[in-house]
C-alpha cells in the first residue's frame, strides 16, 4: 500500500506544480456550466417543467455533471501512450508494482490533487447556473457511494482503451471518439430521462451512464431507494467486468511490448 500511496503522491505533486494550467481549466469548466445553463433555460422557455422535470432540477443536474466530468478527466488515456511511445514503459515493467496498478495509482493521485480545484469552482458554478441540495440525507450518502463507483468505472474503462497503445502507437483519434461517445452516453450533456426510448436503452446497457447519470440522478432523488440500490449494483458489476477485461487486455498487451527510445 505504501508503494501505491507514493506513486499517487508523485502525480499529485505534478498537478500542484502546474496548478496554473488547472486554474485555466476551471475557467473552461465555468464557461461550460454557464453555456449549458443558457441552453437549458432557452429550451424550457416560459415553462416551469418539461416531462415532469423542473428547470431547477435540470440546472442542478448539468452543474453537478459538468464538475464531475472535469474532475473525472481520464488522464491515464494520455499517460499510457506517452510512456509506451517514449520507451519509459520498460522501466515501469521492472518496478515491484504492476504496470496497470501504477497507472491507476497515478490517476487516483492526480484526481486527489485536482479535487480541491473542483471544490473551489463549485460555488461559482452554482452562481452561474444553480444547484439544489441532496434530495435527502440518504440520497447524499448514496450519491457519495455511487460517485466512488462511477470514478472506478471511468478509470478502469480508460485503462482498457489506453492499453490499445500496445497495438497502435497513436490513439489520439480513438481518444477523441471515446470522449465524445462517453460524454454523450454518460448523460453529461443530456440526462437519460430526456433521451428517446431506443437511445436511452442503449445508454442504459453501456457502462458510461454509471459514471455521470447514476450518481447525479441519485443526488437529485430521480431514483428512489430501490432503483438507487439497483443502479449502484450495476455500477459494481461494471467495475468487476471492466477490471477482468483490463486484466485480459494487459495479459495480451504484455506480449507486444516494444521499447521505443530509452
Amino acid at each position: 500500500m505504501r508503494r501505491y500511496l507514493a506513486l499517487a503522491r508523485m502525480q499529485a505533486r505534478v498537478v500542484l506544480a502546474y496548478r496554473i494550467d488547472y486554474l485555466n481549466g476551471l475557467i473552461g469548466l465555468l464557461l461550460q456550466v454557464f453555456l449549458l445553463a443558457v441552453v437549458w433555460r432557452t429550451v424550457y422557455g416560459e415553462r416551469d417543467s418539461v416531462d415532469g422535470v423542473p428547470l431547477a432540477t435540470m440546472l442542478a443536474y448539468v452543474t453537478l455533471a459538468s464538475v464531475q466530468g472535469w474532475l473525472f478527466n481520464p488522464w491515464v488515456f494520455t499517460l499510457i501512450p506517452d510512456r509506451v511511445r517514449e520507451g519509459r514503459v520498460g522501466i515501469d515493467l521492472v518496478r515491484p508494482v504492476g504496470f496497470v496498478s501504477q497507472v491507476v495509482a497515478a490517476q487516483v493521485g492526480r484526481t486527489a490533487a485536482t479535487a480541491p480545484f473542483a471544490l473551489a469552482a463549485l460555488p461559482f458554478a452554482v452562481l452561474l447556473s444553480g444547484m439544489a441540495p441532496p434530495a435527502s440525507p440518504l440520497a447524499a450518502v448514496g450519491y457519495l457511494v455511487s460517485l466512488a463507483l462511477g470514478y472506478a468505472v471511468t478509470t478502469v474503462l480508460s485503462v482498457v482503451f489506453g492499453l490499445m497503445t500496445f497495438w497502435t502507437m497513436e490513439i489520439g483519434g480513438i481518444f477523441i471518439i471515446y470522449r465524445m461517445v462517453a460524454q454523450f452516453l454518460s448523460g453529461a450533456l443530456i440526462p437519460l430521462w430526456f433521451m428517446p426510448g431506443a437511445l436511452r436503452t442503449v445508454a442504459q446497457v453501456l457502462p458510461f451512464q454509471a459514471v455521470t447519470y447514476t450518481p447525479t440522478a441519485i443526488y437529485l432523488g430521480r431514483l428512489d431507494a430501490g432503483a438507487a440500490v439497483l443502479a449502484t449494483g450495476v455500477q459494481c458489476g461494471w467495475v468487476l467486468v471492466l477490471a477482468l477485461l483490463a486484466r485480459l487486455v494487459w495479459s495480451r498487451a504484455l506480449h507486444r511490448v516494444v521499447v521505443q527510445g530509452g
